[in-house]
C-alpha cells in the first residue's frame, strides 16, 4: 500500500497539471473552436431540415387539397395522360459491382418506376463472371413485358475506374432519342416519383447541367454503420438547398444526354482520359464552365447499410473516399483538392480535440474531490470544468440538431413511398453516433494523408494507382482476393447469386403496369 501512495501522487500531479495546462489561453481557445464546430453544424443541419420539412409541408396540403399523389406530383393535372406522354426520353444507367443482401431491393424500386415518359435502363457490369450479372438476369425475366431494360457487360477499363467506364459505356448505348441521362449507382433506393422530379426540374430550368441527390443511411447496429452515417450527415446539408448547390454525389447524377454526344465541356474525354472519380470530376467541370448544379428537396434516399458492415469495411470506404481528393483534371482543381483537404483535417482534429482535453479535466475533477478538501481549490482550475460544461451543452444541441434533421428526412421518405415498409427513428442508436462522430473525425484526417502519400487505392479489389491527379495504372492481380465490398455486404466475385420471388416482386410489377408508355416506340 505503501509502495502504490507514492505512484498515486505522481498520477494526481500529473493530471492537475495537464487540467492546469489545458486552461492556457491557446487550450481554452481549441476547446472553444470545438464548441462553435459544434453549433455550426447544428445551424446547418438545422437549415437542411429547414428544406426537408418545407416539402413535406407543401405535400401534406396538396393532399389536403385533394391530391392524394402529391408524392409523385404536386399539380395531379401533370399526371393526365396527355401530359405524361409528351414527357422526354430518360435512359437509366446503372453501374454495377457484384450482388449483395440489399442490391435486388434497390433494383426493383428503380424498374418500377411511375414515370410517364420513354424510359430505359441499362444495366452494366464488366464481366459475366460478375454476381451481379445472373442477379439482373434474372430480375429482368421478371420484368421483361413491363420495361425496356437491357444488361450490357462493358469489359474490363483500362484509362480510368471501372465505375466510370461502365459509366461511358452506358452512355454509348443509350437510346438516341434519350433527352436525360440518369446515373444511379446500385444501392440508391428510389422512390416511385423521382425520375419524374428529377425530370420535372430539368424540363423547367434548361440552364441545369447536373441534377443529384443523397442518401439517408439506415445504420445496421455497428459502429461501422453509425462512422458512416455520421460521415455523410455533414455532407447531406450541402444538398439540401432546394436548388443551387456546389456539392455532386455520383449515387445520383441527371444530366443531358446530349452533353455526352457532343462530348461538351470534355465530359468524356476528361472522365475517360484517367477519371477516377465520376463525382469529382463532373463538379470541376461544373464549377470551370460556371455550370449549375442543383438538389431538389425531395432527392433524398434510403440507404441501408449491411448488417454485418465490420469496422473494417468502414476503414475501407473512408479510405476511397479521401483518397477521391488526389484526383483532380486541372491545377485550380487540385488547389480546390488540397483547401478541402487543409481545412477538412483541421475541422476534424478541432472537433476531436476538446473531448480529449475534456476527459482530463473531468480526471482531474474526480480526484481532486477524493483526495482535496475546498480549502485546496488552488490544486485545480475552476475553468477546466466550465469549459466541459460548454462542450456538453454544445454536443447536446448538435445531437439534437441532427436527430431533427434525421427525423425529417425519414417523414419525407416515408411520404414519397407509401407504398414501401415505413421507415423508423426509433432504430438509431444515439450514444453510438456521437462515438461515431469522434471516432470517425479522428480517423479523417490519417485517411487523408495516407492517402496522399499512398498514391493508390484497392476498389472492390481492383488496385488503382495515380500520378498527377489521373489514373496511370490499373493492378487486376489482387482482383479475385476481396469477396465483399465495403457498404452493402456485396459478393465481388465466384458465387452466383439467386433471386427470390416475394410479394415485393408482384408489387413492383404491378407499379410498373401503371406507368404508360413503357417503352421507346421503335
Amino acid at each position: 500500500m505503501v509502495e502504490i501512495m507514492p505512484a498515486l501522487d505522481s498520477i494526481d500531479s500529473f493530471l492537475f497539471s495537464i487540467s492546469r495546462a489545458l486552461c492556457s489561453p491557446f487550450a481554452v481557445f481549441v476547446q472553444i473552436q470545438g464548441c462553435v464546430i459544434c453549433l455550426l453544424l447544428a445551424a446547418g443541419w438545422a437549415g437542411a431540415a429547414y428544406v426537408r420539412n418545407r416539402e413535406t409541408r407543401q405535400m401534406k396540403k396538396c393532399m389536403k387539397d385533394g391530391n392524394p399523389f402529391a408524392f409523385l406530383s404536386h399539380d395531379i393535372h401533370d399526371l393526365e395522360h396527355s401530359t405524361q406522354v409528351k414527357l422526354p426520353g430518360v435512359t437509366v444507367v446503372m453501374p454495377l459491382k457484384g450482388f449483395g443482401e440489399h442490391n435486388l431491393h434497390n433494383w426493383r424500386t428503380q424498374l418500377t418506376s411511375l414515370y410517364g415518359g420513354p424510359l430505359e435502363f441499362l444495366f452494366i457490369v464488366d464481366s459475366t463472371e460478375d454476381p451481379a450479372y445472373h442477379a439482373v438476369s434474372r430480375l429482368l425475366l421478371d420484368f421483361k413485358d413491363d420495361v425496356d431494360a437491357r444488361l450490357i457487360v462493358a469489359g474490363p477499363s483500362t484509362t480510368c475506374s471501372q465505375k466510370v467506364h461502365n459509366q461511358l459505356v452506358g452512355v454509348e448505348k443509350m437510346h438516341k432519342d434519350s433527352k436525360y441521362v440518369l446515373f444511379l449507382d446500385d444501392d440508391v433506393r428510389l422512390h416511385p416519383g423521382s425520375i419524374g422530379a428529377l425530370t420535372a426540374e430539368m424540363i423547367k430550368n434548361p440552364e441545369i447541367f447536373i441534377q443529384t441527390g443523397y442518401p439517408l443511411d439506415l445504420p445496421s447496429g455497428s459502429l461501422g454503420s453509425y462512422c458512416i452515417y455520421e460521415y455523410h450527415m455533414p455532407c447531406s446539408m450541402g444538398f439540401a438547398t432546394g436548388g443551387r448547390t456546389f456539392f455532386l454525389w455520383g449515387g445520383c447524377m441527371m444530366m443531358h444526354a446530349d452533353d455526352f454526344r457532343t462530348d461538351k465541356h470534355g465530359v468524356v474525354t476528361q472522365l475517360s482520359d484517367g477519371g477516377y472519380s465520376d463525382d469529382m470530376t463532373l463538379a470541376a467541370i461544373a464549377g470551370a464552365n460556371k455550370r449549375l448544379i442543383t438538389s431538389p428537396p425531395v432527392a433524398v434516399f434510403p440507404h441501408p447499410l449491411a448488417s454485418d458492415l465490420t469496422f473494417s469495411r468502414y476503414w475501407n470506404y473512408l479510405r476511397k473516399q479521401t483518397f477521391v481528393l488526389e484526383s483532380y483534371t486541372t491545377y485550380v482543381n487540385w488547389i480546390m483538392n488540397r483547401a478541402l483537404f487543409s481545412v477538412h483535417c483541421y475541422l476534424s482534429w478541432g472537433f476531436v480535440s476538446p473531448y480529449i482535453m475534456a476527459i482530463f479535466h473531468v480526471a482531474a475533477a474526480l480526484r481532486f474531490q477524493f483526495k482535496y478538501n475546498s480549502a485546496q481549490e488552488h490544486v485545480l482550475n475552476p475553468n477546466g470544468l466550465r469549459l466541459v460544461g460548454c462542450l456538453v451543452i454544445c454536443t447536446v444541441i448538435e445531437l439534437l440538431s441532427m436527430w431533427n434533421l434525421t427525423r425529417i428526412e425519414v417523414r419525407l421518405c416515408n411520404m414519397l413511398s407509401p407504398e414501401a415498409p415505413p421507415l423508423s427513428l426509433s432504430a438509431y442508436n444515439w450514444c453510438l453516433v456521437f462515438v461515431a462522430m469522434v471516432v470517425d473525425n479522428f480517423l479523417y484526417p490519417i485517411s487523408a494523408v495516407r492517402s496522399h502519400f499512398s498514391q493508390s487505392i484497392n476498389w472492390s479489389g481492383i488496385r488503382y494507382h495515380l500520378r498527377n491527379g489521373k489514373i496511370h495504372k490499373i493492378d487486376r492481380t489482387m482482383e479475385k482476393g476481396k469477396k465483399f465490398s465495403d457498404l452493402a455486404a456485396k459478393r465481388l466475385y465466384g458465387r452466383k447469386a439467386q433471386s427470390k420471388i416475394s410479394i415485393l416482386g408482384t408489387l413492383s410489377r404491378s407499379l410498373a403496369n401503371w406507368r404508360q408508355p413503357k417503352k421507346y416506340d421503335v
